[in-house]
């Protein structure tokens, strides 16, 4: 696969499990009916986002810290071409093989492919956003390898047949109770005595993947970052699964986001201040995992890095979107967000959920095949304010919906509606006559502040989950005449 591909025209959007067949409303309305889901994620997202607030407020220079991590991707962004050519200049000359993925299904053959040519028939994992993006537990399976996560909460969705619900906590959905239950039906050998105290669960997955860690031969690892001056790839964690899994397997394959390239080792170290407290709201992760290229004697003999774009030079094109791929996935944004605390990750149907999701989504796969993520949000602005690369996602969402409009231009009820009140609202004379009729309100409200809940169709639609204020009694313009006199 040549790195030619970045830039050239015609590059397909991005492919895998981006998006879901059910718009996002239908599918948080049956999410919002799961109350133990609910009350679990107002648990875990509360927890975090204290701790996140306490330790950053112990740096006085987080404001210019955030704004570093902003410029550096920006700039990253504007001659990721170079530096993807410069990290695979490095990476080689290390001993390491770059392969070069245009989407998820190159991306994923590519992976089969080289385990398929160590022999092996199964791999161990490290947490990966990337690996789940394309697919690849699924494309392995049917190539009859098996793919064992190693990370405490990937380890449960897949045990427990589910799909991960958040960017850091995959299993943020569960509780102990239920994850407990879930080791007692799915692990070999566990104590039936097995508790839901945290320490025995952790325990009892310890010893369940020591024994995977030992036998595997080959491992599979996503990246936080990339410094292309040395060709050095890092992993941050908190368990110490990944340093079993980047040390101790004859082979490693890498599967990376291109974005997640940083030119030096200096615009490293602003990430690993901001990472962590954004995201597990720790000083420093407990683990920091680097390697460059293969070290004779020392950890892996074979080291492979598959660079992927699917979407990705697509959305690097837009000027508004390209933003999204600043994303370092720290997950703030989802914590902090009251329309994710509420539906929860699997209401976006995408690998991605959250905020950054529904800007990131549409711009890897098109906005035509999510159309309903950018209206997963109130445009609150927590997310933004939270974000330690400060992506403007309210702006990106407002873009999104105004690209969505435009590409959409079958007649509907909203797109009516609103034509009709742009036709009252543009001669005055009309207008005024409008506002008059709007003491029909005030007799539907009979004294009350708002007008009643069940309001016949098509107004249902709207009075179903707002409220629908009383009309006043004088409109502002008739305020405005009586107080200032009729100046018109």
């Amino acid at each position: 696969m040549s790195r030619t591909f970045l830039g050239m025209p015609g590059i397909p959007h991005g492919t895998g499990n981006l998006g879901g067949e059910e718009p996002f409303p239908r599918s948080a309305a049956r999410h919002l009916a799961d109350h133990q889901m609910r009350a679990n994620l107002a648990n875990a997202t509360g927890t975090i986002r204290a701790k996140r607030a306490s330790v950053v407020s112990e740096l006085p220079d987080w404001e210019e810290l955030r704004e570093s991590g902003r410029a550096v991707k920006e700039a990253t962004m504007a001659r990721l071409d170079e530096h993807l050519v410069e990290l695979e200049r490095r990476v080689t000359e290390r001993g390491g093989t770059v392969h070069w993925a245009r989407d998820a299904a190159e991306a994923n053959r590519i992976v089969t492919d080289l385990v398929r040519a160590t022999g092996a028939e199964e791999v161990v994992k490290v947490k990966s956003m990337a690996t789940q993006e394309i697919g690849l537990n699924e494309a392995l399976e049917e190539a009859g390898v098996t793919a064992w996560e190693t990370d405490l909460a990937e380890l449960i969705v897949q045990l427990g047949d589910d799909r991960p619900s958040h960017i850091l906590v995959p299993a943020i959905h569960r509780n102990r109770t239920e994850i407990r239950r879930i080791f007692l039906e799915t692990m070999p050998g566990v104590d039936p005595d097995l508790t839901d105290d945290p320490r025995q669960l952790a325990m009892a997955a310890r010893a369940y993947l020591r024994e995977r860690f030992l036998r595997a031969k080959v491992a599979i690892s996503g990246a936080n970052f990339a410094v292309a001056e040395t060709g050095t790839l890092a992993v941050v964690e908190s368990e110490g699964n990944g340093r079993m899994c980047l040390t101790l397997p004859d082979t490693l394959i890498t599967v990376m986001g291109i974005e997640k390239t940083v030119p030096t080792w200096r615009d490293l170290e602003v990430f690993l201040q901001t990472l962590p407290r954004s995201s597990t709201g720790e000083r420093m992760n407990p683990y920091t995992s680097t390697w460059t290229g293969v070290t004779p004697g020392d950890g892996p003999g074979e080291f492979h890095l598959v660079l992927l774009d699917n979407g990705r030079t697509a959305a690097l094109a837009d000027p508004t979107g390209r933003q999204a791929l600043h994303c370092i996935r720290c997950s703030a944004c989802l914590n902090v967000c009251p329309v994710y605390e509420r539906t929860g990750g699997h209401a976006y149907g995408s690998v991605y959920p959250g905020p950054i999701g529904a800007v990131l989504s549409p711009q890897l796969t098109g906005v035509e095949a999510n159309p309903s993520l950018p209206y997963a949000s109130t445009l609150c602005g927590a997310c933004y304010e939270v974000c330690p690369v400060a992506i403007d996602i309210p702006s990106i969402l407002v873009d999104l919906r105004g690209r969505q409009v435009e590409s959409d231009r079958r007649p509907s009820a909203e797109r009516i509606a609103f034509g009709a009140v742009a036709r009252v609202m543009s001669p005055p004379r009309l207008w005024r006559s409008a506002q008059r009729l709007t003491r029909l309100g005030r007799l539907l409200a009979r004294g009350r502040a708002t007008l009643p809940a069940a309001l016949p169709p098509p107004l249902s639609k709207w009075t179903r989950t707002r409220d629908l204020p009383t009309p006043p009694s004088e409109t502002f313009t008739r305020r405005w005449a009586r107080d200032h006199g009729d100046r018109t």
